[in-house]
């Protein structure tokens, strides 16, 4: 069976099409509790081949819940609240970078 659900292209594609990121798929309980992930994040239940999956995702939950329908169909079973509490526009910030300043 292949390891991800998601194929490159569909990957590319998904914060255009839908305004959704994947954070983690096929996330282990760990990582679906910590808190070092956006507050906005969403836990995503879902079935492949009677075998259950979670991914952490960030988006609203209308394209999430459309995203992953679209995906999986009746095999999508739920879509819960993270557990992360970084502030969204904080997460991944990365400092710019000091001009030089001019003599």
């Amino acid at each position: 069976m292949n390891k991800t659900a998601w194929s490159t292209p569909e990957m590319d594609e998904l914060k255009e099409k839908y305004g959704c990121e994947i954070l983690v798929e096929r996330a282990k309980k760990e990582q679906l509790n910590s808190t070092q992930f956006p507050s906005d994040s969403y836990i995503i239940e879902y079935k492949i081949e009677e075998e259950t999956f979670h991914d952490l995702s960030r988006g609203t939950k209308s394209t999430l819940f459309d995203m992953y329908y679209d995906k999986f169909k009746s095999e999508l079973k739920s879509i819960e609240y993270g557990r992360g509490n970084i502030k969204p526009s904080l997460w991944q910030y990365k400092k710019p970078k000091e001009k030089k300043k001019r003599r």
